[in-house]
């Protein structure tokens, strides 16, 4: 296994993901307010659950559990494949908790502290609101008990199978006056170590977070249009290539050399960390760079030159951390490096 294709490099492809996800909400909130911030975690979220949610509860053996029981059961397993802190307290058939303590992995550092709480809200309603809806059953529902932006200690809550159908406005309610039992990690399900090896993890560690990048970025262009979607997009990209180039480049084994030829190999390093394959030659003193395919957006109705563009902005971001003098002009997938 190369230094490219293990856990560190997939941490660090995870790190770089999941800092653009917290980059494009901020950057939303900032630029249109929380209300369109929210808008695009709702979206974001209500598409993820519609892809992973049931094959997902199907993947991990749960889909045969009491449907409140279920819920929470995958909300616990797929986050910590994910490499995120959660705890699962069940009640009863039909009441089980979630939580996840601080710090919270979606929101990394400080940023937390610019997550308005219609934003963190979005989330419980693009997701967990929503279960009930995806499983047939009319009575499942969410309620949040605290989330961490407000100053509370961690996002927490319970599904509940109520008497009663459900109105849609009701699958999501507040009860701030509650609070989640203590967590016993024997009451958990578990995980078979034959079956999800640490690689798998790690692999699975680097997927969670590119979702939320492969989720976000058709939302952007659907909710604000092609225009506002690389203002946005980009804007975030380049700045956390910039704040992360260091952190991702030691990752991937350092030693990148100032000019065309030391990022080209970071770009090397970068694709086959992300699963995807690359190829460098020399053109004169300038490098040519070509990607062979864009796993993080295949199969995606909306993947394109608006939501490409958007991307490309980490390495963007990334050369001008990496010397400030490298010039990279982009067509498609190919870039030309050279020295200013």
């Amino acid at each position: 296994m190369t230094d490219t294709q293990g856990p560190p490099a997939w941490r660090a492809v995870a790190e770089w993901y999941r800092h653009y996800f917290a980059a494009l909400v901020l950057r939303t909130v900032a630029q249109r307010g929380a209300r369109d911030a929210a808008e695009l975690v709702f979206r974001t979220f209500r598409r993820q659950h519609h892809a992973r949610f049931l094959p997902g509860l199907r993947k991990l053996g749960l889909d045969g559990l009491p449907h409140a029981v279920a819920a929470a059961s995958y909300h616990y397993l797929s986050n910590r494949i994910g490499g995120v802190s959660v705890e699962f307290m069940p009640e009863s058939d039909r009441k089980a908790w979630v939580r996840f303590p601080p710090p919270r992995w979606v929101w990394p550092g400080v940023t937390i502290a610019a997550i308005p709480t219609e934003v963190s809200a979005a989330m419980l309603r693009g997701w967990q609101a929503h279960n009930g809806v995806s499983l047939g059953n009319p009575r499942l529902g969410f309620v949040c008990t605290g989330m961490t932006p407000d100053g509370q200690p961690g996002l927490e809550g319970y599904f509940l199978e109520h008497d009663r159908d459900l109105a849609p406005e009701d699958r999501l309610r507040f009860a701030r006056h509650e609070r989640a039992p203590a967590f016993d990690p024997a009451l958990a399900p578990q995980l078979d170590p034959s079956e999800w090896p640490a690689e798998r993890l790690a692999k699975a560690h680097r997927a969670y977070a590119m979702e939320y990048v492969r989720s976000a970025l058709p939302e952007l262009l659907q909710a604000f249009g092609p225009e506002a979607a690389v203002f946005l997009g980009s804007g975030a990209a380049r700045l956390v290539g910039m704040q992360m180039y260091p952190e991702v480049a030691a990752a991937l084994g350092g030693g990148f050399a100032p000019g065309p030829a030391g990022f080209a190999r970071f770009m090397l390093a970068l694709a086959a960390a992300q699963g995807d394959r690359a190829v460098a030659e020399p053109e004169g003193s300038a490098m040519v760079v070509r990607q062979e395919g864009w796993r993080l957006m295949e199969g995606v109705p909306e993947s394109g030159p608006v939501l490409l563009a958007a991307w490309a902005a980490l390495l963007e971001g990334a050369a001008a951390a990496h010397d400030p003098g490298l010039l990279l002009e982009r067509t498609g997938l190919t870039w030309r490096l050279r020295s200013a």
